[in-house]
């Protein structure tokens, strides 16, 4: 089986609120159908804040676990990138 790229790009307007709820559920929809593909919610771009919550349904929550202990070991202070990737 060949792998398969898309890219969605999406222009919004911030201003509206309820176009921001409509595609906060296009992307939650978008996610779901990702893993069920065996795909994933990040690309080139990474994790950042917005797919923080896609983590542990990606990865589960032993690796998301493993990925907090290791921040923690190795920024006891949290000061490199806070909020970023895993919530301490």
């Amino acid at each position: 089986m060949s792998a398969t790229v898309t890219f969605v790009s999406l222009v919004i307007d911030m201003e509206d609120k309820d176009e921001l709820s409509r595609v906060k559920v296009f992307l939650d929809r978008l996610t779901e159908r990702a893993h069920r593909m065996e795909g994933t919610c990040t690309g080139e771009h990474g994790v950042g804040q917005g797919k923080m919550k896609y983590m542990e349904a990606e990865h589960g929550l032993a690796v998301v676990e493993m990925m907090r202990t290791l921040k923690r070991a190795l920024d006891p202070d949290n000061i490199m990138n806070p909020g970023k990737i895993v919530a301490l």
